[in-house]
């Protein structure tokens, strides 16, 4: 079904019926930017949510854990804020991060437990309150049905652009929409990935096949990415369903349907924070076959991917196939270099094949050079005659990379 999905890069959080949004600033970020964004339904929704993996989880990871636990179907608003990321500290960070639901859920007249927040920023910072409160009224105050595209630039922080997107499916009972937003640029690893993301929908969904939904859709999306190898404190993405297109997901093939949808924008939403990551200029798909089992195939992808070596091999446009084969046996999974097999390719370019059977082809090094130089590449690895298959989407790594986490407090 994903050919038929087409993804609206002019739509947002907004574009599913009954959502409002805003972005706003309130003077977390020095520069004015906006750095307080509001999502809100006009009714309950079912709510969904991953989250880190990290065993130091921040304030309102923690919160909003507790909350969709107690109130996973009357969930009303997400209130996210940028610069200060509540991580590590300590009893202060809790109290700020249920102070902020209780404050959000005032200025809207809810309840405290109906309302998520999540945070990016500078680890170990308490939040600055009396900022975030005055956030909080403005937020509330410029709520509207286009806000999207303000919610998605005050939710960045190292990111250039904005990323958001819709699309909608038809099922059965007729025509639902699916919105999303993300963040993240930098400390992007799986367990899920590190970014901010909140995707609302006007599907009617039973929570716990919304949740089913998220969490299979997360895999080979947020949970399928890496710019750097390190996992972040603050990792949310949360889906909220309102139901106020009237169209249920409730048989079999409309439940499969609305999955490929959530799926087809988590990718799409993904692979924008790759792309926009942190001093990148290549985005690459890794894809490792023929291993015993999937996550074999993952577990060397990831391996990859996070390799320093082969990321400044892709900065330097250099196809460097020994790296990439020195990391792959170092992921802890066992297989024949015999059988390997290596393949570049990119748009434009004939594929070349680099290694076969554990063995250099007497492919031209200008032809693989110039795959390696494109903005976009393709590395196949096969290891094996086994049916498991992963593909993780990664980046290089460049001089502004370091250069952005050199100074990144500052």
């Amino acid at each position: 079904m994903d050919h038929e999905l087409q993804i609206d890069l002019s739509g947002s959080v907004t574009s599913p019926k009954g959502f409002y949004a805003s972005g706003i600033a309130c003077g977390l970020k020095p520069n004015g930017d906006r750095d307080v964004a509001l999502v809100l339904s006009d009714a309950d929704c079912a709510a969904a949510g991953v989250f880190t993996k990290n065993l130091v989880k921040a304030a309102p990871v923690i919160v909003d854990e507790e909350t969709l636990a107690e109130n996973p179907t009357g969930i009303r608003a997400v209130l996210t804020n940028s610069k200060n990321a509540n991580a590590v500290t300590g009893d202060q960070g809790l109290q700020n991060a249920r102070e902020s639901q209780r404050l959000m859920a005032e200025a809207l007249g809810l309840d405290a437990n109906q309302i998520f927040v999540m945070s990016t920023g500078v680890i170990g910072q308490q939040m600055p309150m009396d900022k975030l409160k005055k956030g909080i009224t403005l937020s509330a105050d410029a709520l509207s049905d286009d806000g999207g595209k303000d919610a998605a630039l005050a939710i960045m922080t190292t990111d250039t652009v904005p990323k958001s997107a819709s699309l909608t499916v038809e099922l059965s009972g007729g025509t639902v929409t699916l919105g999303g937003m993300v963040k993240g640029a930098g400390m992007i690893h799986p367990n899920m990935a590190t970014m901010l993301s909140v995707i609302t929908t006007d599907a009617k969904i039973a929570q716990e096949d919304l949740q089913l939904c998220l969490d299979v859709a997360n895999g080979p999306s947020f949970s399928s990415i890496s710019i750097d190898g390190d996992t972040s404190t603050n990792d949310t993405v949360l889906c909220l369903a309102n139901g106020q297109s009237g169209v249920a997901v409730d048989t079999d093939a409309d439940k499969s349907d609305f999955l490929g949808a959530l799926s087809h924008l988590a990718l799409h939403l993904a692979q924008a924070v790759v792309r926009d990551g942190e001093g990148v200029t290549k985005f690459v798909t890794m894809t490792v076959s023929g291993a015993e089992t999937d996550a074999d195939a993952k577990q060397i992808a990831n391996t990859i991917a996070t390799s320093p070596l082969v990321k400044t091999a892709f900065a330097g446009s250099d196809p460097n196939w020994g790296r990439i084969l020195a990391a792959a046996g170092r992921a802890g999974v066992d297989f024949d270099v015999n059988l390997t097999n290596l393949v570049c390719m990119a748009e434009g370019h004939v594929p070349v094949a680099m290694l076969s059977a554990g063995t250099p082809t007497d492919y031209l090094e200008e032809d693989a050079a110039a795959i390696f130089a494109e903005a976009d590449i393709e590395i196949s690895l096969s290891i094996g005659g086994g049916l498991g298959r992963g593909t993780v989407y990664t980046s290089d790594f460049t001089k502004d990379y370091v250069s952005i986490n050199a100074d990144y407090r500052s």
